[in-house]
């Protein structure tokens, strides 16, 4: 069954891949191992999971001005998620995304959006269209 969320104009390229989600919050300097790709921070839901590849579902940025070049580094290193999908973003975050060509989209019409995707489902994220599409669960 094919689902779009609508949300706010985004940043980055159309991309498509697998979700991984959390109803947490999300810091590219605190919450990220940015050499192995994985969540280290031992209180974040996610933790010890891989987030190479995956288009991260989470529920605000948190952090500060370190993001940009982080996101950046990891693109260069290839060893960045796709995406970043959240309730909300903040600037910094916007910035970090821009400088580093990575896709974020946030502020969504329908709600939660960790509630609305599922780890593992494959989706497309559109920022220029402003929404996302679950193409299989």
């Amino acid at each position: 069954m094919t689902r779009i969320f609508a949300c706010h104009t985004g940043i980055g390229p159309i991309v498509s891949g697998e979700a991984l989600v959390a109803a947490d919050n999300f810091s590219a300097r605190y919450d990220l191992d940015r050499i192995k790709g994985v969540f280290s921070r031992p209180q974040h839901l996610l933790f010890g999971q891989s987030y190479k590849d995956k288009i991260l579902v989470l529920n605000t940025a948190k952090g500060g001005v370190a993001t940009d070049w982080m996101l950046h580094e990891m693109v260069a290193r290839g060893v960045a998620p796709k995406a970043l999908i959240l309730n909300s973003a903040n600037t910094i975050l916007a910035q970090g995304a821009a400088m580093a060509n990575m896709t974020l989209v946030d502020r969504f019409l329908d709600g939660d959006i960790t509630k609305l995707i599922k780890t593992g489902q494959m989706i497309t994220v559109n920022p220029q269209a402003g929404n996302i599409q679950i193409v299989s669960s």
